[in-house]
C-alpha cells in the first residue's frame, strides 16, 4: 500500500497554517464536525475582522494572510500546507470519499489542502484508481495534474486501465494510454486491459474502440489468459466478429 507522505509547506506561523487549512476545507457545504480536518481550529469559522481595519483581499489556496510574513523566492499558492499525521489521514480519506462521489470541486479543494491522490483506503481504491475505473473523467484529470502514480495497482492487482477498459469507457482509456498506464500489464486475473475489454463486455462500438485504441498504443493481443487463450481467440469464441477483425488486421 502506498505511504501516506505529507507535503511540505513554508509558513511562519503555526496559527497562520491552521487557518489556512480551516479556510480549504470550509468552502465545501455540508460540512459537519465530523469531517473536520485533525488538528485545525473550528471548520467553517473565520476571525472577526477590526472594525477599523478594510477587508482584506481574498487570499489565495495555499497562501499566508499573515501580514508579518515576508514573502519568500518561491510563492507558497504552489505549495500544499504541512499537516500533522493525523490531518493528512483524515484529509486522504475525505479526498478517496469526494473521488468516489465524482466530486470535483470538494477533490479539486482537498488536494490543495495536502489530500494524496495515491493514498489507498482499506480497500484499496485511491482517488487516481477509483475515478479512472468509473470513467469520472474531471477528477481522473485533477488527480494526474496532482501526481497519480499511473502505475499502481488496485485490489486485484489491476491498473486504472484495466477496469476502464471493461467498462468501456473510451475517453477515460485515451486519458490513461495517454498518461503512460501500461498497456499490458496483467492483472492477478491473469488478464491484461484488452483480455477484459473482450471477456467482461459485450463486444459492443464502445469495447471495439477501446480494443482500437489499446492496439494503436502497442498493445500485444497475444498474451494469454489463464487458460491458453489470446484476445483474437476470446474475441472469435464469444462471436465479436468486429474485434476479432481489428486484432487480425492490426
Amino acid at each position: 500500500m502506498d505511504s501516506l507522505k505529507g507535503r511540505g509547506f513554508a509558513t511562519g506561523s503555526v496559527i497562520g497554517a491552521g487557518l489556512l487549512i480551516a479556510g480549504l476545507v470550509a468552502g465545501c457545504a455540508p460540512w459537519s464536525p465530523a469531517d473536520q480536518v485533525p488538528g485545525t481550529p473550528g471548520a467553517g469559522t473565520t476571525p472577526a475582522a477590526s472594525a477599523s481595519s478594510p477587508a482584506p483581499a481574498a487570499v489565495p489556496p495555499g497562501s499566508t494572510a499573515a501580514s508579518s510574513v515576508s514573502p519568500g523566492p518561491t510563492s507558497s499558492a504552489a505549495l500544499p500546507p504541512k499537516l500533522s499525521p493525523e490531518a493528512h489521514i483524515e484529509t486522504d480519506r475525505l479526498l478517496i470519499l469526494a473521488a468516489k462521489a465524482n466530486d470535483a470541486a470538494r477533490v479539486r479543494e482537498l488536494i490543495a489542502a495536502g489530500g494524496n491522490v495515491n493514498a489507498k483506503d482499506e480497500i484499496q481504491d485511491s482517488a487516481f484508481l477509483y475515478a479512472g475505473a468509473e470513467g469520472f473523467n474531471e477528477v481522473l484529470q485533477l488527480t494526474l495534474t496532482a501526481g497519480a502514480d499511473v502505475r499502481s495497482t488496485n485490489r486485484y492487482g489491476g491498473t486504472a486501465l484495466i477496469p476502464a477498459s471493461e467498462h468501456g469507457h473510451t475517453e477515460t482509456v485515451r486519458i490513461l494510454i495517454t498518461a503512460g498506464v501500461p498497456v499490458d500489464h496483467v492483472n492477478n486475473l491473469g488478464w491484461t486491459a484488452m483480455q477484459e475489454a473482450i471477456l467482461l463486455n459485450n463486444g459492443g462500438p464502445n469495447q471495439q474502440d477501446v480494443v482500437r485504441q489499446l492496439l494503436a498504443a502497442g498493445a500485444n493481443p497475444d498474451i494469454r489468459d489463464p487458460q491458453g487463450r489470446t484476445a483474437l481467440q476470446n474475441a472469435e469464441r464469444l462471436g465479436f466478429t468486429e474485434i476479432a477483425a481489428l486484432i487480425r488486421n492490426r
